[in-house]
């Protein structure tokens, strides 16, 4: 069977179980979204998912993937439990605006290899929770996680009679099948790599994709460095920095660079040296290109492809940087452990070397600072070209939602047309439904000149 078939077919099966959800009441909605969560994150099927993910993926940790699985999809339940979705979701009797809510339809939904864990299950809550159907096309290499996934979704469906085709997956994925997949559904949400995303926005089909990340933290002189040192290695190193969420440079002030990097080292950094930044270069990057081979690995792997030893038993790599662009590889996005510092003379200097290295690599997505100058806070969220800032916290923690700050919790991190995207939010629910705008007359509201041209009706 052909591509343009076997997709046809998977999207017959959404379509017809998307018609019976659509009739739905907003709680029967509710607690399928519920259901389908604690499914997930039951111990016995996260420890199964998350064991799955690494054996297939050869990505990440254990720790990683089942810490994402625990905490990531409790926290899209929690923003979403309460939200209506289905009929009247908002009344503004002043303007007489009425808005109601209704469904996308199927989405297509292409799931990286790299978050293959908790991806899939917050697309299937965003996509359920609007009475949607959603169809997975997964990356190749994480297909068997992909099935085990879904496989406990569509049960679940089934405990509470509603149709298990609300939760589709291609079973065996393919670039043709993923593609057809675009094509065919009626809303795209792309996560992975910028061929992949690119591949979305090409299909014709209304998609959210995301940018490439490479995530540049400011440190300053104001900073609390003990803790800033800590929170840089928690997000560093979690999961092997499989998030593209992750610090991928440090941007210091060069009146505390040293204390800090003395600060990064009791937290487990290696800093190389000149000669190891050249065998450190040659293992990562291979005729120009990243190389597979350290992304997403322990420290201690990466060294010993490079050659270099760790004798501390040391968590992640620090390398010094003083460039940008092309010819200074460490400032763009590398997927692992290993971290660039930059050393800048102020804050200022600070502010315009974040802009350049994500304008290099990484435009819209995200930067962070430690600082305890909140007026700098406002400056770089007035400055610096991103779509989402992060104070005082780990970076690949904070950015896609947190227990302790307010950013909606999602996996897909859209970065504005800095990024190439048209959303530069955190992609979540909101995103999966249409809405029908319904007015009525009200007395009009027409304003005096005065009123609208002011000081200016006189130059």
């Amino acid at each position: 069977m052909d591509a343009k078939q076997q997709v046809a077919d998977l999207m017959a099966r959404a379509r017809k179980a998307q018609e019976v959800a659509e009739g739905y009441s907003q709680e029967r909605v509710d607690t399928l979204v519920k259901a389908v969560a604690w499914e997930i994150v039951k111990e016995e099927n996260a420890k199964k998912i998350a064991t799955l993910a690494i054996e297939e993926s050869r990505l990440g940790n254990y720790d990683g993937k089942y810490a994402k699985l625990m905490k990531k999809v409790r926290g899209a339940l929690r923003d979403m439990k309460d939200a209506k979705t289905v009929g009247v979701i908002e009344r503004d009797e002043a303007k007489g605006l009425i808005k109601v809510a209704k469904p996308v339809g199927v989405i297509g939904a292409l799931v990286p290899c790299t978050n293959p864990e908790a991806t899939p299950v917050i697309k299937a809550m965003n996509a359920l929770k609007g009475r949607n159907a959603i169809v997975f096309a997964p990356h190749p290499r994480t297909k068997k996680t992909n099935s085990l996934i879904v496989e406990i979704m569509r049960n679940t469906l089934k405990k509470y009679d509603a149709p298990e085709d609300l939760i589709v997956t291609i079973d065996e994925p393919s670039l043709d099948l993923s593609n057809e997949l675009m094509s065919q559904c009626d809303l795209v949400v792309a996560t992975g790599g910028s061929g992949m995303v690119k591949a979305a926005y090409s299909s014709g089909t209304p998609a959210y994709g995301v940018g490439a990340g490479n995530a540049v933290v400011i440190v300053d002189e104001t900073a609390d460095i003990k803790d800033a040192a800590h929170k840089i290695m928690l997000s560093k190193t979690f999961d092997y920095a499989t998030s593209c969420s992750a610090e991928n440079s440090l941007v210091v002030v060069e009146e505390v660079y040293d204390e800090l990097i003395k600060n990064l080292e009791a937290e487990g950094g290696y800093l190389v040296n000149a000669e190891e930044k050249v065998k450190l270069t040659a293992a990562m990057w291979e005729d120009g290109h990243l190389s597979r081979h350290i992304v997403a690995q322990p420290a201690g792997r990466i060294a010993e492809l490079a050659g270099i030893e760790l004798s501390l038993g040391e968590k992640f790599i620090m390398v010094e940087e003083d460039g940008v662009g092309p010819d200074h590889p460490y400032s763009g996005e590398k997927m692992s452990v290993v971290v660039a510092i930059h050393k800048v003379k102020d804050f200022g200097e600070a502010v315009d070397k974040v802009n350049e290295i994500t304008g290099y690599q990484g435009a819209g997505h995200s930067c962070g600072i430690h600082t305890t100058n909140e007026d700098r806070v406002i400056e770089v969220g007035n400055r610096i070209k991103v779509s989402r800032v992060m104070v005082r916290q780990p970076q690949c923690y904070a950015n896609s939602g947190n227990w302790d700050n307010g950013m909606p919790f999602t996996l897909t991190l859209g970065c504005g047309t800095w990024g190439g995207n048209i959303s530069s939010e955190n992609i979540t629910y909101k995103h999966f439904i249409n809405v029908t705008w319904v007015s009525t007359p009200i007395e009009p509201v027409i304003p005096s000149d005065e009123e609208l041209f002011g000081d200016v009706m006189n130059d």
